[in-house]
Parts: structure tokens; C-alpha cells; sequence
């Protein structure tokens, strides 16, 4: 009898670990990335951090501006008035009565420069701030150039033909001429062509002082041609647009002769240069000839 030696068992525990698991498709991982979430944490800390600064600095400045704009530091308590001749400081800070005690960031200046301009010898007015309490005022004058009459009135006009004031006493220390015809209403502008006019024949007089002391009318009905009238002649001088004094000065040179050849004269013409036309109040007008054609 032969004897066989039996096979070795394998042990179960062998065999079951040499057989493969099937995988359990419904398991899955779970998708946690704690790096986004760290990335977002940082995010928002970093727009806090540079958010917050700003917005004191913003409360602070809110704050600082409430302050001054209610602080008696930035009331108005000072006003100073510069360019002005004809009017007082005190009559300028009268126009601007209320401006003391604003607070001068808030003060309307506008509102009080219009008040300024509404004074007949305001031409203009600048206005600025000077912290912490003061505003200074820069006024132009309007320059008198003549006294207008119109109708039976009589107005101060200044260099535009613009009415200043109604004449009267107190404006006698000003020695100007007396012009008919440059202004034509009271409510209504000047001719800029006739405004012109008057201001060359003054200009071209301002070197000669007496002889224009010695104009005491004029008259501008006519954009084109200037009439004068001296103070202690009552003849009426056509000058035309040009040559003013030149002209002049040919008359006073005839003014001898033809008081001799005329008696009663109503104007000379002196547009002409080398004639002058002399037209008597009776009759008809004569033709002189000048020293220079002579």
C-alpha cells in the first residue's frame, strides 16, 4: 500500500486575499479644496484693510468740514476795498451790508458783486476769499467823459456814452463839455459810432489843456461830422471825423477876419481844410480860402 503524502490545504485566508474587491462606483471623494476658500478669506481681509482707512479719513474730513463751516474762526469779519476814487471804502462796504458774519466758505460773492454793480459808478467789481475771515473787493470806476444833455436834463456819461448819475451841484468840480446828441434815451444805449467820435476829440485835446477848456458844446447828430461851440463864441465849428486840432487852429487864426467880413456868423465849415465855408445867420454860405491856399 503505497502512501500519499495529501496535498497542503490553502488556508482560506490566503485564497480571499488573492481574489480582487469589486470597486464601489457610488463612492466619491469628497471636492475639498481648502486653498480657495483660504484665497477668498485673504481677499476680503485685504479689501477691509484698505477700505477702512479710506472711510476714516473721508468721516474725518466730513467732520472737519461740519466744524469750519459752523466756526466763528470762518466768519467773514473783515472786507477790504481796493481801486476805488469817487466812492469811500465805507460806501463800497455799504453795498455789501450782511456780508459780516457769514461763514466765507458759504458766502454767495456773486449775489453781493451784483449788488456792487448796481452803484451808477461801479464800471466793474472783482470779489475773492481770504481765509480766514477776510473778502477784498477790486473796483473799476467808470471815468466821466461828458455831461449829456437830453431834453432839459443834463446826465454825467462816463467813457462808453453810459449814464453815471443826473448832473447837478454835486458834481460841479467836474469841468466837461456839454454834448447834444449822444444820448438819445435814458433806457436805451448809446451810439457806439458817435461815443467814438466824442472820445477822439477829447484824446486828441488832452495835450492841449486850454484849448479844450475852451470847448464848452458839442454836438453829434451826425455820426460823421463833430460840432463845436467855444465857451465866449457863439459859433458853431463843423471839424468833420479827423484832423481836430489842426482845424481848430485855423479857425482861431481866420476867427479875426471873419468876424470883420461877417457879423452875425451861424457856423463854419472846416472840413475842407483848404476851404472854409462860412454861412452867416441871414444868407447864404461863403467860401474863405485858408492861410495855407494864401
Amino acid at each position: 500500500m503505497s502512501l500519499e503524502t495529501p496535498a497542503p490545504r490553502r488556508s482560506r485566508s490566503s485564497s480571499a486575499a488573492a481574489i480582487a474587491a469589486p470597486a464601489d462606483r457610488r463612492f466619491r471623494r469628497p471636492d475639498v479644496r481648502p486653498g480657495r476658500r483660504r484665497r477668498v478669506g485673504q481677499a476680503i481681509w485685504l479689501v477691509a484693510r484698505w477700505t477702512m482707512p479710506v472711510l476714516a479719513i473721508l468721516a474725518a474730513g466730513a467732520w472737519g468740514t461740519l466744524r469750519l463751516l459752523h466756526s466763528d474762526y470762518m466768519k467773514v469779519s473783515r472786507v477790504l476795498v481796493h481801486g476805488n476814487v469817487r466812492l469811500s471804502a465805507g460806501e463800497v462796504e455799504a453795498l455789501v451790508e450782511g456780508i459780516h458774519n457769514e461763514n466765507i466758505l458759504r458766502v454767495d460773492l456773486e449775489a453781493y458783486r451784483r449788488r456792487v454793480l448796481d452803484s451808477p459808478w461801479v464800471a466793474d467789481v472783482a470779489m475773492a476769499r481770504v481765509l480766514p475771515s477776510t473778502v477784498t473787493l477790486q473796483v473799476s470806476e467808470r471815468v466821466p467823459l461828458a455831461i449829456a444833455r437830453l431834453g432839459q436834463e443834463l446826465y454825467l456819461v462816463d467813457t462808453t456814452g453810459a449814464i453815471i448819475d443826473e448832473f447837478g451841484p454835486q458834481y460841479r468840480q467836474f469841468d466837461l463839455p456839454v454834448i447834444d446828441g449822444l444820448v438819445r434815451s435814458s433806457r436805451t444805449a448809446p451810439d457806439e459810432s458817435r461815443v467814438r467820435l466824442v472820445r477822439a476829440l477829447l484824446a486828441s485835446l488832452g495835450d492841449q489843456p486850454a484849448l479844450r477848456r475852451s470847448v464848452s458844446q458839442i454836438d453829434v447828430a451826425s455820426a460823421h461830422d463833430i460840432v463845436v461851440m467855444f465857451e465866449d463864441d457863439p459859433t458853431w465849428l463843423h471839424l468833420g471825423d479827423t484832423n481836430f486840432v489842426s482845424r481848430l487852429r485855423t479857425y482861431l487864426e481866420l476867427a479875426p477876419t471873419l468876424r470883420d467880413r461877417f457879423a452875425d456868423m451861424d457856423y463854419v465849415d472846416l472840413r475842407f481844410d483848404e476851404r472854409v465855408f462860412v454861412r452867416p445867420h441871414r444868407g447864404t454860405a461863403r467860401v474863405v480860402k485858408t492861410t495855407q491856399e494864401r
